[in-house]
């Protein structure tokens, strides 16, 4: 039988080889169970944990984890507010940390943090914590993933916007070229540990960047989450509430969509126009933080969304009067519209040349690859000049 089975798996390997691949062989020989019709292999999600005492519960799930070496990446602004919050309850551990900000997301840091993880002797079975935004969870996240082929990690996200989205399903990168996330992958992290502790720590500015995608959840899918947004003291909100609820929005959209072939695309509703301005403006004095250019973004889209998707007059004066009311208006040089237009075409839910938006039916109902024109996308930049 030995013989047998032998030429059965270089039948199998030949068929597999030259891409035959729906014969059920355990249909007529039990011993050769291989079937290579396609595998579904579904993702698994992170394990996400809510923590009031964030040093505590690290200690404890770090406690349940095998690992042979320990390493923290942050950046420079965590390092000085956010680390001395969970140093004394870590085990040992090697740190690297990184000058703040979206300008450094860029293949010379990941070269550095290769660098450090290599000289620090990390093997596969090294643990890597990830404790920043969502900057320091992307790119610690996308070099943990490509380092010898990937180590696991943790994210501990400690910016609005990075506990309600950047740290949820697994989308890890950098930018490049003046990209966004131009380069990256998809991992999940082993659990992410969410804890409204780090909230205290945020200049206002920051906490009201990660409330555009807080806004975003409740306007792509929970008309009654939206209702509930405030405009007026916005920052005196019950983030704690918030935060669980933006999460399960996300959580819930991910795991039907892991890798973003459908449905997840509604989660970059505002983004294909957001991105092209938070690029335009990286390296310059009008720099804008993510949430900034995403509120831009958001009204330039349910501008569309009335054009093209159903969305009423009435409920797009209601997402823009939110908005307004909490990012103001920002002026746009019409001399710069032009670049931030051809910079749409770099965005990644694009086919072929076909520049595809997610845009709302309604309030809490979106849908995706809904392609526009650059004239309709000048347009939208335009509704939001004259506003």
């Amino acid at each position: 039988m030995a013989i047998i089975d032998f030429i059965l798996f270089l039948i199998i390997a030949n068929l597999k080889l030259f891409n035959i691949t729906t014969l059920r062989f355990y249909n007529f020989y039990p011993r050769a169970f291989c079937n290579f019709e396609s595998i579904n292999n579904k993702e698994k999600l992170e394990s996400i944990i809510f923590s009031n005492t964030i040093s505590d519960d690290l200690a404890g799930f770090l406690n349940r984890q095998d690992y042979s070496q320990l390493g923290l990446i942050m950046d420079s602004n965590t390092q000085e507010h956010c680390y001395p919050l969970i140093k004394s309850k870590l085990p040992a551990h090697q740190t690297f940390a990184f000058t703040a900000g979206e300008i450094n997301k860029n293949l010379d840091t990941c070269t550095q943090i290769w660098q450090w993880m290599t000289e620090c002797g990390f093997d596969r079975k090294a643990l890597i914590i990830n404790l920043g935004g969502g900057v320091t969870g992307d790119m610690g996240g996308f070099c943990a993933s490509t380092y010898k082929r990937g180590v696991r990690f943790i994210n501990i996200p400690t910016t609005l916007l990075s506990q309600v989205d950047a740290s949820v399903g697994g989308k890890l990168g950098i930018d490049f070229n003046g990209f966004k996330n131009h380069i990256g992958v998809f991992a999940e992290p082993i659990a992410v540990l969410i804890s409204d502790e780090f909230l205290k720590t945020l200049p206002e500015v920051e906490l009201r960047s990660g409330y555009a995608e807080v806004i975003k959840h409740g306007l792509i899918q929970n008309a009654d989450y939206f209702s509930c947004l405030k405009t007026q003291d916005w920052e005196s909100q019950d983030w704690k509430t918030l935060i669980e609820k933006s999460v399960s929005i996300k959580k819930s959209v991910v795991e039907k969509d892991p890798k973003e072939s459908g449905l997840r695309k509604i989660l970059n509703f505002g983004h294909t126009i957001g991105h092209a301005f938070e690029s335009f403006y990286l390296d310059s004095d009008n720099h804008l933080l993510h949430g900034e250019a995403i509120a831009i973004g958001m009204i330039s889209e349910a501008f569309l969304s009335n054009k093209k998707s159903g969305l009423t007059l009435d409920e797009l004066k209601q997402i823009t009067n939110l908005l307004l009311g909490v990012y103001g208006k920002i002026e746009i040089p019409t001399a710069d519209v032009d670049a931030i237009v051809a910079l749409c075409s770099q965005d990644k839910k694009n086919d072929s040349e076909r520049i595809n938006f997610s845009l709302l039916r309604k309030i809490g109902q979106c849908e995706y690859d809904i392609t526009g024109s650059t004239l309709e996308i000048k347009e939208a930049i335009a509704f939001y000049q004259s506003l």
